[in-house]
């Protein structure tokens, strides 16, 4: 009995100790969870100055390069239209239509994934929508995990509540990543064609697009056939999505 006892009384610490530090890690997920929420409600009127993948870049390149970061606003209105059709038809053809996520794409992309890393092929496919990628872009880093897949998906959410689908397409167009240092359409349009983003063709416009899987790959190989491959077949598309 005595010996029963003694067990109780040094277990009861250990289970309180056990019992508060699991609440204060929920208590730290929960602060953490609405500390995105209140950013994605600023990012909802605000344009951000950078994103976490920009900064997380710039610690990257070498501190005599200067800009560390290539990276221009520019409103939905003065995006010409062809970039607007030509990354949708690249990236997300049915962003218009769904709510964030789409479920079977990521079954996909992780069988597709799982079969490559068995066979040992380097080869990967994604499954993210442009609301994710968004997500990801704005607040988490780039490495590939179950966890950052998770969070990334509860971003996605509070995006897709908060945001109408033309505000998650302008912060899209204006942080997506189409080149080492290069950020965003206006950028881009800056750095490859010594365009306005504006004024672009639809050839150009394609062109950028199609950066967009590997940009920093397939920046350094355009003039390829599997780079013009790639840009004829998004331009046939062009024509066939819609825009918001």
């Amino acid at each position: 009995m005595t010996d029963t006892l003694a067990i109780r009384i040094i277990h009861s610490p250990i289970k309180t100790c056990l019992k508060y530090t699991l609440l204060g890690l929920l208590v730290i997920l929960l602060a953490y969870q609405l500390f995105l929420l209140a950013n994605v409600i600023l990012y909802r009127f605000i344009n951000p100055s950078s994103t976490a993948f920009m900064r997380i870049k710039a610690l990257n390149i070498a501190d005599d390069v200067s800009p560390k970061i290539l990276y221009n606003w520019s409103d939905y209105e003065q995006i010409d239209k062809d970039i607007k059709k030509a990354i949708i038809a690249s990236e997300d053809s049915r962003f218009t239509q769904h709510f964030g996520v789409e479920w079977q794409a990521i079954i996909d992309a992780y069988y597709f994934n799982l079969k490559h890393e068995n066979a040992n092929k380097a080869k990967i496919r994604g499954g993210s929508t442009i609301s994710q990628q968004l997500a990801k872009n704005l607040f988490l880093s780039q490495k590939r995990s179950y966890l950052r897949k998770a969070q990334e998906l509860v971003i996605t959410y509070m995006i897709e509540i908060i945001m109408p689908k033309q505000r998650i397409y302008e912060l899209y167009l204006n942080t997506a990543q189409l080149g080492e240092r290069t950020f965003g359409v206006t950028a881009a349009s800056r750095v490859y064609f010594k365009q306005d983003v504006s004024k672009i063709s639809s050839a150009q416009a394609a062109t950028l697009a199609a950066l967009l899987p590997n940009p920093i790959l397939y920046s350094q190989h355009l003039k390829s056939s599997y780079m013009r491959n790639r840009i004829n077949t998004i331009q046939a598309r062009m024509p066939l999505v819609s825009i918001p």
